[in-house]
């Protein structure tokens, strides 16, 4: 990977000039040699790419895994960590960010009006699903915090010592801790986090979908007020399937560590994460301990009735991929306001009086922390609720952040390290300020916050019109356009007749079969094409196709549509693989140059492989030799290149039986659909779909190289119910590189 450059930021700053192109006076030899070079051997050829292999089969991104990939674009890996979700490549060679938000869109429009959003599906390779939006979505993928009035520090400070005075009583009232546990000192099992509490909180627990490979520590002993606790603490590397464990450590009540194991990850390393981790390639080279070892060591070792006790504790139990049911989670035990958490690190220096973490220790001591965990926890069972709501620790932490966004201030091209940093700050640090497009009726805080240039329009073509104008002054742009959502009853029929769509796209009809057919073989020919979710015997059919409906009759069109999704070309499905087929796959990976990601997707009842996958490759090329390989005599595959995205997968997997119907049986629309649909008005969605798709790609088009472009439908949310929205995105330059190699 090319050095970092000698600068904090990577995006040009406002009237900054572009690198310009080669001097015309070049000898004919030398540019001749260059152009015969391939782009990527020439010097300084590098140019940013991304690459969402780290999504797997985690489709979905958060807002806030988004703010992740927007600041790390600002910013760069010195600064800031990299995105979860995705790898940025020469983040040093973005020139520019823009996002496009289509308010009042969802992953429903983009699918009902496929063939209308034609520019922008094939232009962007990378496509993901985003949660429902909450009251201000674009505030959340900005990473802005909602402000608290702090109030003079030297005045907090006081506040913050011991008082018996009535006026400080009547305050404690106010205090979360005192709301949650009331006055008097609480016994070990009114400490532990509840089923309800720990599903909030996203621990693992048995029977959940994302949990069925998970071990149990088969702690099921009754909980009693002298049961032991245990302080657990793990640390991650970042690999090509996301975060995965690489030290645990376990500390019993007297500070004892009777476990500290360092662990080696089953899958390709891409981040040691060593500033947090202190873990290194020269220490984890020689490990042989795997997840399993350290599973089965911990069952071992905890009794039937043990309370683990950590920080954040469900990162540290979905990175050893175990369920426990007794645990008591010091980040939610010290509660602060408005459910936000104290850092591990502040509440051992103003509980304890201890420094932990270090700035000059490379990396976190994980049996620190869990020593740390385990005594905040043994102090709130000792000394009550009330001893600490008298600490005033929301104060204190206050001051604390206070003074460490003054120390920013005074050095604003300091590394910016703050978890809950915004993309704001970020660019402050660097001096460069954001642009934010946008109509006057719509209400955002960004509109409001500082280092925020906003323009605000009559509509969405004022909205257009001053993009291209002012879009190259900045190096970060958001440029929000507006359309009117569906009517809630419109959205849910509008749901099912879309779902219905894809089944019956999904379902062909085969035959003719005599009475008498073996239906077990029948099936099983099926199958070795691919999962079936269903099978019926109809007598009458004499050929295989698919059904003819009033909402199949463009299929055929959908189907080369599809084909030609971006994010599709590079991605083959095979039907028939075995358990060992990844194994085999590795072992000759030299025949499939350009291998992203292998997605084995998995039963989500027996938690099984099932016995098709599909391939992502970097280039349509690669996928494209790799399948005459797959398929060929040595490997006697089924396959084809793949027409489903994985967020789309999802999508479809998740139709509720009772949007079935008997295939054939035409469905008539109801009558506000039918005259919504018919009525070509400039602001129909379907029109808006094609309208603003083509102009918002023709504008994207126009980008300068080395421009990061998300198009983001963020979904739409009403008392009907909510619908998920839809990213896309890519890199101007990296798009026609993509379609170079598909043409090759």
């Amino acid at each position: 990977m090319e050095p970092e450059r000698g600068r904090t930021g990577a995006l040009l700053q406002k009237g900054r000039k572009r690198r310009r192109a080669p001097g015309k006076h070049v000898g004919a030899a030398e540019a001749r040699r260059a152009r015969s070079e391939p782009e990527e051997r020439q010097p300084g050829a590098k140019k940013a790419r991304l690459s969402t292999s780290l999504l797997a089969e985690n489709y979905e991104v958060t807002h806030g895994q988004l703010c992740e990939l927007l600041k790390y674009a600002v910013l760069g890996k010195s600064s800031v960590p990299k995105p979860s979700w995705c790898q940025l490549f020469h983040q040093n060679q973005l020139n520019n960010v823009v996002v496009f938000v289509l308010q009042g869109m969802s992953q429903l429009h983009f699918y009902k009006f496929y063939l209308e959003f034609g520019f922008l599906r094939k232009a962007f390779r990378h496509k993901f699903r985003l949660p429902p939006p909450s009251s201000d979505f674009l505030a959340d993928i900005i990473g802005l915090q909602k402000k608290q009035t702090t109030g003079d520090p030297s005045k907090m400070m006081q506040g913050s010592l011991p008082s018996a005075s009535s006026e400080v009583t009547i305050n404690l009232q106010n205090d979360p801790i005192i709301q949650k546990y009331g006055f008097k000192k609480v016994g070990l099992t009114r400490c532990l986090l509840t089923k309800e509490e720990m599903k909030t909180f996203h621990f693992p627990l048995q029977d959940f979908p994302d949990c069925e490979n998970f071990v149990p520590t088969k702690c099921n002993g009754s909980i009693t007020e002298s049961s032991p606790l245990f302080g657990l603490d793990c640390e991650m590397c970042l690999t090509s399937k996301g975060r995965e464990l690489t030290r645990i450590s376990l500390v019993a009540e007297g500070g004892c560590c009777v476990m500290d194991e360092l662990v080696k990850p089953d899958n390709r390393i891409l981040d040691y994460l060593t500033s947090f981790s202190g873990i290194t390639k020269k220490i984890l080279n020689p490990v042989t301990t795997r997840l399993k070892d350290v599973q089965r060591q911990l069952k071992a070792l905890l009794p039937p009735d043990a309370v683990l006790v950590g920080h954040s504790l469900d990162f540290d139990l979905r990175a050893l991929k175990m369920i426990h049911p007794y645990v008591i989670d010091t980040s939610l035990l010290y509660v602060r306001e408005q459910g936000r958490r104290f850092k591990l690190k502040f509440l051992a220096k103003a509980i304890l009086g201890k420094d932990i973490q270090c700035p000059d220790r490379l990396g976190h001591d994980a049996t620190e922390d869990a020593r740390t965990t385990l005594e905040l926890a043994r102090y709130f069972l000792k000394y009550g609720p009330k001893k600490i709501a008298e600490l005033n620790l929301e104060a204190l932490a206050s001051h604390q952040e206070l003074q460490a966004s003054v120390q920013e201030q005074r050095n604003t091209a300091e590394v910016v390290q703050q978890p809950n940093t915004s993309v704001l700050e970020c660019l402050d640090s660097v001096g460069q300020k954001l642009l934010f497009l946008t109509r006057e009726a719509d209400a955002s805080e960004l509109s409001s916050s500082r280092n925020c240039q906003t323009v605000k329009c009559l509509s969405n073509k004022e909205v257009l019109e001053q993009a291209r104008m002012e879009i190259p002054l900045f190096p970060f742009s958001i440029v929000q356009f507006s359309f009117e959502p569906f009517s809630p009853s419109l959205t849910e029929e509008m749901d099912k007749r879309m779902r219905i769509k894809w089944t019956e796209m999904s379902t062909v009809y085969a035959g003719p079969f005599s009475k008498n057919c073996n239906l077990r073989a029948l099936k099983r020919l099926f199958k070795s094409f691919g999962s079936v979710q269903s099978m019926t015997l109809v007598l009458e059919t004499h050929q295989v196709q698919r059904p003819v409906t009033e909402l199949t009759l463009d299929c055929d069109t959908l189907v080369k549509e599809l084909e030609q999704d971006s994010e599709n070309r590079g991605t083959i499905y095979l039907s028939g693989v075995s358990e060992t087929f990844k194994e085999h796959l590795l072992q000759q990976s030299n025949l499939f140059f350009g291998l992203e990601a292998v997605i084995l997707p998995k039963d989500l009842k027996s938690g099984k492989h099932k016995k098709y996958c599909f391939l992502k490759f970097k280039t349509f090329g690669s996928a494209h030799r790799a399948l005459s390989i797959l398929t060929g005599k040595d490997w006697k595959l089924k396959g084809r290149h793949a027409l489903t995205s994985r967020h789309l997968h999802a999508w479809l997997r998740a139709l509720p039986p009772e949007s079935r119907r008997p295939l054939g049986l035409r469905v008539i629309p109801p009558a506000s659909e039918q005259q919504a649909l018919q009525t070509l008005k400039v602001d129909h969605p379907k029109i808006a779909a094609w309208r603003w798709g083509r102009k918002i790609g023709n504008l994207s088009h126009s980008l300068c190289p080395g421009t990061l472009c998300l198009i983001l439908l963020p979904g739409t949310e009403s008392t009907h119910g909510s619908h998920c929205g839809l990213g896309l995105m890519g890199i101007k330059g990296e798009e026609e590189s993509t379609t170079l190699n598909m043409c090759s």
